[in-house]
């Protein structure tokens, strides 16, 4: 492994295992969302883009550039941006309500939502439920604070209803804020609702990165 000639062989290892490290620290902080809407690809997928990522590192030598200076810049957040990390849901071909994100206090209001008319609804769902994450991720340090919405729950009818997913607070720290959204679906039998197929049909997807 100190071969010249296969200095880039090392560098590539180096950097593959930062990038790594980055997607562990990812998925840490998202926390138990993540455990309510994946698919089993979903870590090589993320891995493939924090690879982009960290490709827009020009501060860096080639075999040390991280994913900590290319989410710095706006083209590195642009390729986060959107990630569902339910291929198999993804939030624009399930969710066709405009939405408003306030990236101050991490607010996402849904207004004069009417569920049938707005999701594309799996069969025997009979409940939806929404949640919101904002999040800090110092992606050098490591460090994140977490802060979930109340999960609203609302059954699927014609009925308008406005949804407001309100972070109990602002995370503290410094770092890189995350925006996330989770929509999971549910089936009422007398009187309890149960996680539709296992959550299969559930959408969560980085709606904002700042």
């Amino acid at each position: 492994m100190n071969d010249p000639a296969y200095i880039r062989t090392r560098e590539n290892i180096a950097e593959f295992g930062t990038t790594a490290q980055s997607g562990k620290l990812l998925r840490n902080a998202i926390g138990t969302m993540l455990n309510r809407a994946k698919d089993p690809r979903m870590s090589s997928r993320m891995m493939g883009i924090l690879s982009k990522v960290r490709q827009l590192d020009s501060n860096s030598a080639r075999g040390e550039r991280v994913v900590s200076e290319g989410i710095l810049t706006s083209s590195g957040k642009q390729l986060l941006k959107g990630f569902d990390f339910n291929n198999r849901a993804a939030l624009q071909a399930v969710f066709h309500a405009p939405y408003s994100l306030d990236t101050a206090t991490g607010v996402v209001t849904i207004s004069n939502f009417v569920p049938l008319d707005q999701l594309q609804i799996p069969e025997g769902a009979s409940h939806v439920s929404f949640r919101s994450a904002f999040i800090n991720l110092d992606f050098v340090s490591g460090e994140f604070d977490m802060q979930y919405s109340p999960v609203v729950n609302t059954v699927l009818d014609m009925n308008p209803t406005t949804i407001t997913l309100t972070p109990t607070e602002v995370p503290t720290g410094t770092g890189t804020q995350l925006y996330l959204l989770l929509i999971e679906f549910f089936q009422e039998v007398n009187g309890v609702q149960y996680p539709l197929r296992n959550g299969a049909f559930n959408v969560l997807n980085l709606i904002d990165i700042v």
